[in-house]
């Protein structure tokens, strides 16, 4: 395939691009940073300068491709969420999925495919309540903005396009995400539930969700919603123990909410809340697995 990524220098993106590169297809990077991306992968990548706001030659080269993934935005996580920080979330998945949107609408020869990253932010806080992606859209900063990027990917002059918007969850993968903060804890012998314990945790291994995007990409049967979520989510109790016993450390040692709330602020409800999330449809798509369950999903990871 030719395919054109926006945001490969994240956690996702490089593994994206990666892969791509392995099974011999064609990239172009739209990226803030184009050295970095020519850095990274050199002459394999063609790498175009490119902002939401301005993207004077990408639109052209964008006729010539067969699908697009869009999984540029702000991070969740690193900053306290103020207001400004919060308006920046927002703005950064709005603003990129209009403006690949605005590309494809002026394309002559419009690609195939359309695959927007959204998240399982989308479902809001639903304690145990079991959630696919027929489940409707819950409340909460989160939801509000998987559901606006989600609505702005779906744009009726692009409806010859194939839309597949990939809700993804807590993603597991050498080298960053989320596994990396998580597990530094426990190194220190300090690792234990955050807060109450009971909230979900819907994870996934870094190589399914590659996995689930390739497959958005090529199979015509795909299109809306796709939860990237392994099959066998975990309460927040459970995560820890897995990670204590794969790690060979102990974790009976509790993170008070309170102390979360002070240290992160309203960040702290991403690891205080969470959703019971199920990827019914990409099992319906005929998608298998390589780690279905968290133990060996950590222990492909952790050294």
């Amino acid at each position: 395939m030719r395919v054109v990524v926006s945001g490969p220098t994240g956690f996702i993106g490089r593994a994206l691009v990666g892969e791509l590169l392995r099974r011999g297809d064609e990239v172009l990077a739209l990226s803030r940073r184009p050295k970095l991306v020519r850095r990274r992968f050199g002459d394999a990548v063609k790498a175009v300068p490119w902002t939401p706001e301005y993207a004077p030659e990408w639109g052209e080269l964008l006729e010539s491709y067969d699908g697009v993934v869009n999984l540029a935005g702000e991070p969740i996580i690193g900053r306290r969420w103020n207001e400004a920080q919060k308006e920046r979330i927002l703005k950064s998945r709005i603003d990129s999925t209009a403006g690949i949107i605005k590309a494809i609408r002026r394309a002559d020869h419009r690609p195939d495919v359309f695959v927007n990253a959204s998240a399982i932010g989308y479902y809001g806080n639903r304690g145990d309540e079991k959630l696919d992606e027929n489940s409707p859209p819950g409340e909460g900063f989160l939801a509000e903005v998987s559901l606006a990027a989600e609505e702005e990917a779906e744009d009726d002059d692009t409806e010859n396009v194939r839309t597949v918007r990939v809700r993804i969850g807590v993603v597991l993968g050498p080298g960053g995400g989320a596994l990396a903060k998580l597990a530094t804890p426990f190194t220190l012998f300090l690792g234990g539930p955050l807060g109450s314990g009971r909230q979900w945790v819907s994870w996934i291994h870094l190589d399914d969700l590659i996995g689930i995007i390739l497959l958005a990409l090529e199979n015509p049967r795909a299109e809306g919603p796709l939860n990237g979520t392994a099959p066998n989510p975990v309460t927040n109790r459970q995560f820890a123990r897995t990670l204590g016993k794969v790690l060979g450390r102990p974790s009976f040692v509790p993170v008070p909410a309170l102390f979360l709330r002070l240290a992160l602020g309203d960040v702290a409800d991403l690891l205080l809340q969470g959703q019971r999330v199920a990827p019914t449809r990409v099992g319906e798509l005929g998608y298998k697995f390589k780690y279905p369950h968290l133990d060996s999903a950590l222990r492909d990871i952790l050294p």
